[in-house]
C-alpha cells in the first residue's frame, strides 16, 4: 500500500494501552482520508510494552516500530519518528489514547493548505489541577513565542513531513511544535476536536514538569529563534 500519513505514536510504559490502540487503528484504517500506518516509538519502557509492539506489528498490516536502547523522553521520541517517516505526511498522537484517530479526519482536510494542523482540546477530560497547569504553561508559552495557539501540548498532530524534519528537536520542545513550524515560515492552524478521560496507565508529567519545564523550554526556544536559519533554494543544477 502506499501510504500517506504516518502516524507516530510515542510509547513508556504503556503495556496497558497497547491491545486498545491496535484495535482503535485497525478500525480507524478502514475509514482513513488517506492510507494510514502507524509507527510505535518504544521510549525505553520497562515493562512489557516492546513485546507487545512486536506482537502487533507481526500479526497486524499498518504497524511499525522503532525501539530506543534506553528512555530518551518524549520529545526525543517524536524526534526519531519524525526522522524515520517516509510518507509526505506525519502525524502525533498519545499511546493513553485521550484523543482518538478518528479526528485525523478531521485534521487532513486543512494538511494541504497548512504546514502543521494541530488539534485543540476544547472540553478536556482532565482534572482540575492538570487542566489549570496546562492553561497556564499554553499562556506563558504563548507570551513567548506569539504562535496563536491555545492548546500547543495537543497530542494529536499533522505535519507536512519536510518541515517536521526540519526540526531542530531537543529537550522539552515537543511543547513547541507550532511555534517551530512557524520559523520554517510555515503556515499553522489550530482545529477543535474530541478529548476522552484516561481509562488505563498513568500521566508521565505532573504538576511541576508541567510549569516549571515549559518556562525553562521557553528561553531555549528564544534562543533557538536567535539563531535559526532559513535559506530557499532559487535554482540547481539538473542531476
Amino acid at each position: 500500500m502506499s501510504y500517506r500519513l504516518t502516524v507516530v505514536v510515542p510509547v513508556y510504559n504503556e503495556q496497558d494501552n497497547l491491545l486498545r490502540v491496535e484495535k482503535v487503528f485497525k478500525d480507524y484504517f478502514e475509514i482513513a482520508a488517506v492510507p494510514t500506518q502507524v509507527l510505535f516509538v518504544n521510549d525505553g519502557s520497562k515493562d512489557r510494552s516492546q513485546e507487545l509492539i512486536e506482537e502487533i506489528c507481526a500479526r497486524s498490516e499498518g504497524f511499525q516500530f522503532i525501539s530506543f536502547a534506553q528512555n530518551c523522553g518524549l520529545s526525543a521520541a517524536i524526534k526519531a519518528g519524525f526522522d524515520y517517516t517516509t510518507t509526505p505526511l506525519v502525524g502525533y498522537i498519545d499511546s493513553d489514547l485521550q484523543t482518538t484517530p478518528e479526528d485525523f479526519n478531521i485534521l487532513i482536510k486543512y494538511a494541504e493548505e497548512y504546514d502543521l494542523v494541530t488539534g485543540h482540546r476544547a472540553d478536556r477530560k482532565d482534572s482540575f489541577v492538570k487542566n489549570m497547569s496546562s492553561t497556564i504553561a499554553n499562556n506563558i508559552r504563548r507570551a513567548f513565542t506569539h504562535d496563536g495557539m491555545d492548546d500547543t501540548g495537543c497530542p494529536l498532530k499533522i505535519i507536512k513531513t519536510d518541515y517536521a524534519k526540519r526540526i531542530p528537536m531537543f529537550r522539552g520542545l515537543h511543547r513547541f511544535l507550532p511555534a517551530m513550524i512557524m520559523l520554517q515560515n510555515g503556515k499553522t492552524i489550530q482545529v477543535p476536536i474530541r478529548h476522552f478521560p484516561r481509562i488505563a496507565g498513568t500521566a508521565k508529567f505532573g504538576l511541576w514538569n508541567r510549569l516549571l519545564g515549559p518556562l525553562m523550554d521557553c528561553f531555549a526556544y528564544l534562543w533557538m529563534k536567535k539563531k535559526y536559519i532559513n535559506y530557499d533554494v532559487a535554482k540547481r543544477s539538473d542531476g
